[in-house]
């Protein structure tokens, strides 16, 4: 006898050989339901006074027989949908309703989530007879997906119309709905297809901005973003963050575009992300998993492996427990003592004994960056520190100011690693310019704190030169972050000279309000307009401080320089 899966508390051993028979049933693949089935299902839920249900399959074959309660069934865990992000699972559910009600939200839930061809619930009368039957079919999200349910109702019906449906023609009609999806994605660009999310709680602001910044993350990724959905809140949702009705719309949405992955705005806790990948079985992703994930393509040096590792190692140690149930199973073989380590707890140990190591690395690369920092400082080489929120320009200004060609793109993040080169100044004066990570909002306090050794560069600065966007719409908001996290990072008593850069891209009023709001010199690192003015401020506040006094020591300062950054 086959399985009778849900609730089977208090049932006999005949009632559960009677639903054990609902096995040999079939239906013809191009019926939604047959009388004699809809018979049998009526009197054995009458019969045992709870809901009963049958999965059944294309072929029509009964996979699953399922016993709930009076108000809902339990369906058990199904495993991973048939392959093909817009298909399907192929199974479509067909059970009772024994107390007069239309389709449940439980039941609109169940097709939504576990993508069922079809929902069907036929009404039980007093005499174990059935009645009429209604069903719903999800339906491909229209240009705004937020005006409507992701799914189509039929009925209440009587069960002989239900012979005049053909099945097999209506479930290739809607996954050739949800296949064509023309006009709304590029299928000629290869990357993963990402679907962003976002929440806003009441009282917040700035969701467009946030949401926007997002997308950068995701394309310096190398993702392609495919939508945007957006939800306002009064609260979080403990479990998916989103609600339960928005969930629904997202997985249609992600069926209907043929997405990859989710990419949450806020960050996930572990059971978050797990209960989203389980209802939705897409690959999950918040900011912070992004940003590491940018981090690690992007990192070149020894210091900046180290750190990214270190960081992605402490973000992933508490998601260890919530990861798939494989990790789980018993390791331990013949001959151990008692059951064994499962491989959670050696995944766990493994990730503690590398971070433990990697700690150590970065403070012996710690060592030998002071010992770098203190020869240059004993030569008497002044220093100037670029800082700027990211993709404000920082990598540019310094190929333009030296001369250099380190790497500068138009990407969040492009530069992970602290980059130095000369400048030479009129008088034989020379200057160490240094560009650093760039900074972000919210910027993940793991990844923070594991690059606190390398922006330690920025202690031994003579003056920080302050980036600025200054045709950024954000920029009062982004020169605010970067004043936080200079301070997080004891610099609030270095001088800063702010520049404003790309005056080429920005209009002169925004040019003027930024001039007005947060100061200092205009600039174009790409068309090197007002670079003159930045060198003879950068000049006037090394010099005038006594730098001057040190011309004697400049051959023995370049000297060092060279062996440090050819």
């Amino acid at each position: 006898m086959q399985h009778v899966h849900g609730n089977l508390t208090g049932l006999k051993p005949s009632e559960l050989k009677s639903l054990g028979r609902l096995y040999r049933r079939r239906l013809r693949p191009d019926r939604i339901f047959s009388l004699e089935l809809a018979r049998e299902l009526a009197g054995l839920s009458r019969g045992i006074g709870r809901q009963v249900g049958v999965l059944v399959d294309r072929r029509g074959a009964v996979t699953h027989v399922i016993a709930g309660d009076q108000r809902r069934l339990f369906i058990p865990e199904l495993g991973r949908a048939r392959a093909g992000a817009r298909r399907f699972r192929g199974l479509r559910l067909l059970h009772t309703h024994i107390l007069g009600e239309p389709l449940s939200g439980d039941d609109l839930t169940d097709l939504s989530l576990l993508r069922l061809d079809l929902v069907a619930a036929v009404q039980v009368d007093d005499e174990g007879a059935p009645g009429t039957v209604e069903y719903a079919t999800l339906l491909p999200p229209d240009a705004d997906p937020d005006t409507r349910n992701p799914w189509r109702r039929e009925g209440p019906l009587r069960l002989d119309h239900l012979q005049h449906e053909d099945f097999s023609a209506l479930i290739a009609a809607l996954e050739g709905e949800f296949t064509v999806a023309t006009g709304v994605t590029d299928e000629s660009d290869t990357r993963p297809k990402a679907i962003l999310v976002g929440v806003e709680l009441s009282g917040e602001r700035g969701l467009d901005r946030k949401m926007d910044e997002l997308a950068r993350l995701a394309d310096t990724a190398g993702l392609n973003v495919i939508d945007t959905v957006v939800q306002k809140r009064k609260a979080i949702d403990s479990r998916h963050l989103v609600g339960k009705g928005k969930l629904e719309q997202l997985l249609v949405r992600s069926m209907y575009l043929g997405a990859d992955l989710l990419i949450f705005d806020r960050d996930l806790s572990p059971s978050q992300g797990r209960s989203i990948s389980e209802q939705t079985e897409l690959k999950v992703v918040d900011r912070t998993q992004l940003i590491l994930d940018i981090f690690a393509q992007h990192a070149l040096s020894a210091d900046g492996r180290v750190q990214v590792e270190l960081a992605q190692l402490k973000y992933l140690l508490p998601r260890l427990s919530m990861m798939q149930k494989s990790l789980s199973r018993l390791t331990g073989g013949i001959g151990g003592r008692g059951p064994g380590e499962t491989k959670l707890e050696i995944h766990q140990r493994r990730a503690r004994d590398r971070i433990a190591t990697l700690g150590k690395r970065l403070r012996t690369l710690g060592k030998k960056r002071e010992l770098r920092r203190s020869k240059r400082k004993n030569a008497g080489v002044p220093i100037a520190a670029i800082v700027g929120y990211t993709n404000a320009g920082k990598s540019t200004l310094l190929n333009a100011m030296t001369k250099s060609d380190a790497i500068a793109e138009d990407k969040l993040f492009a530069t992970l690693d602290t980059t130095s080169r000369r400048m030479r100044f009129p008088d034989a004066r020379e200057v160490v310019i240094t560009d650093t990570v760039g900074f972000i909002e919210r910027l993940p306090p793991d990844l923070m704190q594991a690059f606190k050794a390398t922006l330690e560069e920025l202690n031994d600065a003579d003056i920080l030169l302050h980036v600025v966007d200054a045709a950024d719409p954000a920029l009062a908001l982004h020169v605010e972050v970067v004043d936080q996290v200079l301070e997080e990072l004891g610099l609030q008593e270095v001088p800063v000279l702010r520049v404003l850069n790309k005056i080429d891209a920005a209009t002169s009023e925004q040019i003027n309000q930024a001039r007005h709001d947060v100061g200092g010199v205009a600039v174009s690192a790409v068309t090197r307009e007002g670079l003159d003015d930045l060198m003879k401020r950068l000049e006037q506040h090394l010099w005038r401080k006594g730098h001057g006094d040190v011309r004697s020591a400049w051959q023995q300062a370049a000297e060092a320089i060279e062996a440090e950054y050819a």
